[in-house]
């Protein structure tokens, strides 16, 4: 069986679809926080049982029967989530999982100036001490095209601090991939970059929706601490603004700098285009 977490949510939902295309739903199992909010998961013939990585008793309850299980990191802010990691890995292990996959994060390692990829790191040191086989899911960014390119479409311009090349991929597309690599008779042991075949830039983003909407779209610098100030100003904590400015220097730093062919060819097609993310972004 394959267990896969946070299936109500975005990213591993679109997988436990994905899945669906290529196993039967007795053969899927979710782990949720809320079985509540999986029943109509229930409903289709999938077993749903309550996981949290807060309670080690009932993840690993979560997990039995599982020959796979697929991890998605913690978005708890408020938690120690390497802790929770090792939670979750712990018990899957215990469960007598064969393999534990990750939805890791492209750019991973412990020097970086953003910290999801430290927590990346450890994660996946534990992963590799666990004694069984490990995949560490490495997608590019994804998410909402909003809050990376801030009120383009009003203000005709994308106004963040300096960048650099990385991945935006669409999760979709991540998802797709999972699934591909979960049903694969391949090993796909240890990390796996799901990138884009060639970086971006946000000038790549605004010369995309440029074409898109048939008026200029002006990329615009604006200085770190002048960006941190307006965002105060505009009622985001500090602490966030300059978390999300780590970002903005990692990337410039060339920490997502890399490309991969995997992606490409586990969907067996280019992956989503920033021009074609960008058209939903519009449509939607």
């Amino acid at each position: 069986m394959i267990i896969v977490t946070g299936a109500t949510g975005t990213l591993n939902g679109a997988t436990v679809e994905h899945l669906l295309e290529r196993v039967p739903p007795s053969h899927i199992g979710v782990s949720v926080r809320a079985p509540e909010r999986a029943r109509p998961l229930a409903d289709r013939g999938f077993r749903v049982r309550r996981g949290s990585y807060d309670d080690p008793a009932a993840i690993r309850h979560s997990f039995a029967d599982a020959e796979q299980v697929l991890l998605v990191s913690s978005n708890d802010i408020t938690a120690d989530v390497v802790a929770q990691h090792r939670t979750a890995i712990d018990a899957a292990v215990a469960a007598g999982a064969r393999r534990i996959l990750y939805t890791s994060a492209h750019g991973t390692g412990f020097d970086t100036p953003y910290p999801p990829l430290a927590i990346h790191a450890a994660t996946e040191e534990h992963l590799a001490a666990s004694g069984v086989a490990w995949t560490a899911l490495r997608n590019g960014f994804y998410g909402d095209l909003g809050q990376l390119l801030g009120p383009w479409q009003s203000t005709g311009t994308i106004a963040k601090p300096a960048d650099g090349p990385f991945s935006w991929v669409d999760r979709r597309d991540a998802a797709e991939a999972a699934a591909a690599i979960l049903t694969s008779d391949s090993g796909f042991d240890g990390p796996v970059d799901l990138v884009l075949p060639s970086p971006v830039t946000l000038a790549d983003f605004a010369s995309a929706a440029s074409d898109l909407t048939g008026r200029p779209v002006d990329r615009v610098v604006v200085d770190d601490e002048q960006w941190v100030a307006d965002e105060i100003a505009n009622g985001v904590p500090e602490a966030v603004a300059r978390f999300t400015l780590s970002m903005f220097q990692a990337t410039r730093d060339g920490h997502f700098a890399g490309s991969d062919p995997t992606l490409t060819r586990l969907l067996g097609r280019q992956p989503r285009s920033v021009a074609a993310q960008l058209a939903d972004q519009i449509s939607g």
